[in-house]
């Protein structure tokens, strides 16, 4: 039986193999994520002005003047944005000096700690949402700061 060449290179998400490590993983779903928003956003502002609703022109970063939803979504894209050369720097550091065992053990739930961040600043802004949005925030905050321990005892002791 003949494998074709795509379904060689075939692999399931969670093995870590076609990206290298868990760290690689978690970059690259970072980096997937903010496209997925990124491409939301744009089909979305797309759509709306070949219909003739807004003009192109029209639009403001925070997406208000739209709905509530798409208000919500450039704040999700936004925020993640502005935490990207923390998340991102710590596991490219981590890639670049060869230290992806520090990083490796916990990339994965960062990752999805990111994701339901995402996801609840879409989904809702109420109390109960932000709580939860917090929650997961304050989970990447932890896994950061462990790291950078891990990092630091690597190269200061």
């Amino acid at each position: 039986m003949t494998t074709l060449w795509w379904m060689a290179r075939v692999s399931l998400p969670f093995d870590w193999a076609w990206t290298g490590s868990a760290s690689h993983f978690a970059l690259f779903g970072l980096v997937l994520l903010f496209l997925v928003l990124v491409t939301w956003i744009i089909s979305h502002r797309a759509i709306l002005t070949l219909q003739g609703k807004i003009a192109a022109n029209d639009f403001s970063t925070t997406g208000e003047e739209v709905s509530p939803l798409n208000q919500r979504l450039c704040r999700a894209h936004a925020n993640l944005y502005e935490n990207a050369p923390i998340w991102g720097g710590i596991l490219l550091m981590a890639i670049a000096t060869q230290s992806t065992s520090i990083t490796n053990g916990l990339a994965v739930y960062f990752l999805l700690a990111r994701l339901g961040q995402v996801v609840t600043h879409i989904l809702s802004t109420s109390v109960i949402a932000v709580q939860i949005r917090f929650t997961f925030f304050v989970v990447q905050l932890a896994i950061a700061a462990y790291w950078l321990v891990g990092f630091a005892q690597k190269w200061f002791t």
